[in-house]
C-alpha cells in the first residue's frame, strides 16, 4: 500500500500544549515514537513525518458458524502468554427494502485463539447453549452482547476474580455500559446489576483498559459531539464523536472529556480502538473507523456489490452509500489527541466485500506477531472487518505493520534533520529504529540543553548508521559513551539521508 506523507515548513515548533515547554522531559529508557510530536522542537531541509499504511495479508477468521453471520464483529484482539485472545460479536443481520433484522438469532459474544497470531481456532467451551447445543465458542448472551470489549487488567491491586475486566451494552438493551469481570478470560460476570456509564450513544466497540502511566482505568466511548441521544426513542443527533473518562474502581467514572484534535477537521468517528501501544505504553494509539455518507453518484454505482449496495439503500440510504475506513491518532495525555487526517488503511484495490459501510473496523488493539521472512524482525498485525451485511457471513483480515512503524521521520538523499527539545534518559546506549537505502545514512547529534553540541557527540563524530533494522545501536568515535550523559538534559540532532527513522530509546546494556 501507499504511504502517505504530511510536509511541515522548514522549521516549526510542535510543542504539544499539554507539555510545558520549558522543562526537559524525563524519559528514561522509554520508546519514543514520532506518531505525535510532543517531544519534537524542529524539523529541518528535506524531512518530513511521514505516515506508513499497513500491508494487506489474508484472511484471519471468516465468521461463518451458526451462532456467528453478516455482523460479527467489534473485535478485540491481545496476547494473553502463549496465547492470543480473540474476542467478537456474533450476529447475523438480514437487509430487505424494509429495514434491517437480527435474522437467525440474537447477539452472542465469542472467543477464538491463536497461538501465533495468524491462524485461529474456536474453541469448545461449553458455556452457552445455542440450537440445543454447547459445543460453541460463545461466552456471553444477554445483555452486554451488543458491544463486549475485554482486556487483562494489569492493576497490581486486582484481585484474582476480576484479572480480565470488559465494558459492554448500549443504550437500548442495557440503559448504558455494564462492567464485566472474570478470573480466565473465559467465565464473566458482571461487576454490579447496573450500567456504569449511562451518558452516551454506544452503538460502537466502547472499550477500556488499566493505564499504568496514570495509575486508574481509561474508558473510552461513542457519543453524539453537537447532540443528545433521546433514551426513549434513542434517535441521535449531532456529529459521531468519542468521548473518554477516567476511574480508580471500574464502577465510579468521571473526568468525562470529549476528545480535542491537533490541527485535524471535523470528522464522523465511529469506533476508536485507543490503547497504550504494546511497545510504548505512556502512548495512547488510537485506530478509529472514520465514517462518511457519500450518497448516490456515478463512482459510487461502481463500486462492488452494486446489488447488495443498492438494496441495503433502499433499507436506508446510509447502509448502501456511507463509507468506512481506518484512520491514525495518538495521545499522551488521552484527551488531547495527534489525528492523521489521512487514511491510515484505505478501502484498497475494489473486490467484493469491500467500499462499503462496516468494512475497515479495526480491532482492539494491534498485536506483536513473527514475521514471514525468516530471520526478520517481529512485526505488528492489525486486524479489520470485511465483506458485511450480506450473504451468509463477513469476515476479519489481518494486516502488517513494521513494529513502531506508524509514523517516520523521513528525509530524501539531499538530506533533512529533527532535533528534539531537552530529555533526560537513563539508559546506556542509544537504539534506534530505522531504514535507509544502501546509500543513505542516519548520524545523531547530542546537544546539550542549549543546542550545542557535546564534545564527543557532534555530527562529525557520529559513525554512520545505515541498514534496516528494529534495534540498532549508535556509535561514535573514541568510543564515546552516553553513559557520562545519563541525567542530564540533552537534546537529539537526528541527520538524514535517504532515511526513515521510525522510533528511538535509551537502553541498558546486558
Amino acid at each position: 500500500m501507499k504511504n502517505f506523507a504530511v510536509t511541515f515548513v522548514a522549521t516549526f515548533l510542535v510543542i504539544a500544549p499539554y507539555i510545558e515547554a520549558q522543562d526537559p522531559v524525563d524519559i528514561g529508557t522509554r520508546r519514543e515514537l514520532f506518531i505525535e510530536s510532543a517531544l519534537v522542537e524542529k524539523i529541518e531541509g528535506g524531512a518530513q513525518f511521514r505516515m506508513h499504511s499497513p500491508v494487506i495479508q489474508d484472511l484471519a477468521m471468516v465468521h461463518d458458524a451458526p451462532w456467528e453471520g453478516t455482523s460479527s464483529g467489534y473485535h478485540t484482539i491481545f496476547r494473553d502468554g502463549d496465547i492470543y485472545r480473540l474476542y467478537y460479536r456474533g450476529l447475523h443481520i438480514e437487509v430487505t427494502e424494509k429495514g434491517i433484522s437480527l435474522g437467525k438469532h440474537e447477539p452472542f459474544y465469542c472467543m477464538a485463539e491463536s497461538r501465533d497470531g495468524i491462524t485461529w481456532t474456536r474453541p469448545e467451551l461449553g458455556l452457552v447453549e445455542f440450537d440445543g447445543s454447547k459445543k460453541n465458542n460463545i461466552i456471553l448472551s444477554g445483555p452486554g452482547t451488543h458491544n463486549f470489549a475485554p482486556f487483562k487488567d494489569n492493576n497490581p491491586d486486582c484481585p484474582p476474580e476480576s484479572r480480565y475486566k470488559a465494558l459492554g451494552g448500549g443504550q437500548k438493551e442495557s440503559g448504558g455500559l455494564l462492567a464485566f469481570q472474570s478470573p480466565d478470560g473465559v467465565n464473566w460476570t458482571r461487576l454490579q446489576e447496573n450500567p456504569v456509564i449511562t451518558v452516551g450513544a454506544f452503538d460502537s466497540q466502547n472499550l477500556a483498559f488499566w493505564d499504568e502511566t496514570i495509575g486508574k482505568y481509561r474508558a473510552y466511548y461513542r457519543v453524539f459531539s453537537k447532540g443528545v441521544t433521546d433514551a426513549e426513542t434513542w434517535k441521535p443527533a449531532g456529529v459521531r464523536a468519542i468521548r473518554t473518562a477516567t476511574s480508580d474502581d471500574f464502577i465510579s467514572w468521571k473526568n468525562d472529556a470529549d476528545l480535542i484534535y491537533e490541527d485535524s477537521p471535523e470528522m464522523e468517528l465511529y469506533t476508536n480502538q485507543v490503547h497504550p501501544y504494546v511497545r510504548a505504553p505512556h502512548l495512547l494509539i488510537g485506530l478509529p473507523t472514520l465514517y462518511i455518507e457519500r450518497g448516490w453518484s456515478p463512482s459510487m454505482r461502481a463500486l462492488p456489490d452494486k446489488k447488495d449496495r443498492e438494496a441495503r439503500a433502499n433499507a436506508h440510504l446510509r447502509y448502501g452509500t456511507a463509507l468506512t475506513e481506518v484512520q491514525l491518532m495518538a495521545s499522551r495525555d488521552g484527551v488531547h489527541f495527534k489525528r492523521w487526517n489521512e487514511a491510515f488503511i484505505r478501502p484498497g484495490i475494489e473486490r467484493p466485500g469491500t467500499w462499503q459501510y462496516g468494512h475497515l473496523f479495526a480491532s482492539d488493539h494491534a498485536v506483536v506477531t513473527k514475521s514471514a521472512l525468516p530471520g526478520a524482525s517481529d512485526e505488528l498485525s492489525i486486524y479489520a472487518s470485511e465483506s458485511g451485511w450480506h450473504g451468509d457471513s463477513n469476515a476479519l483480515r489481518r494486516y502488517t505493520l513494521r513494529l513502531d512503524g506508524f509514523v517516520s521521520v523521513n528525509a530524501p538523499m539531499k538530506g533533512g534533520e529533527l532535533t528534539t527539545r531537552a530529555v533526560i534518559f537513563s539508559g546506556e546506549e542509544l537504539e534506534l529504529n530505522f531504514s535507509t537505502s544502501a546509500a543513505g545514512s542516519l548520524q545523531v547529534e547530542i546537544q546539550d540543553k542549549d543546542g550545542k553540541a557535546i564534545d564527543g557527540f557532534a555530527i562529525e563524530d557520529c559513525h554512520e548508521v545505515f541498514g534496516d533494522s528494529t534495534a540498532r545501536t549508535v556509535s561514535w568515535k573514541n568510543d564515546a559513551s552516553v553513559k557520562s550523559l545519563i541525567g542530564k538534559p540533552v537534546r537529539l540532532r537526528f541527520l538524514l539521508k535517504d532515511a526513515d527513522l521510525y522510533s528511538y530509546r535509551f537502553v541498558n546494556t546486558p
